[in-house]
């Protein structure tokens, strides 16, 4: 369930297709992934989750696999 909801929240911040979404996905692999839409995905992140990101989190956040570890520090299940 959450696995699903991450990438609901990355494939439209990013807006590209959820197929898009793998845990190799990394920030600036995709054209889409840049550093506005890194904001805009932290910021989705957060509020779906119910959560905020420490700056460390934020800035450590490179890719689909280290935003499911990030959440696991934040008590997230996947």
């Amino acid at each position: 369930m959450n696995e699903q909801k991450l990438k609901t929240i990355f494939a439209e911040a990013l807006d590209t297709a959820e197929n898009m979404i793998q845990d190799d996905l990394a920030y600036n692999s995709i054209e889409q992934w840049d550093s506005i839409a890194h904001m805009t995905l932290i910021a989705a992140i957060d509020e779906g989750f119910d959560i905020m990101m420490d700056t460390d989190d934020v800035i450590d956040l490179s890719s689909y696999a280290k935003a499911k570890e990030i959440l696991g520090k934040y008590g997230v299940a996947f």
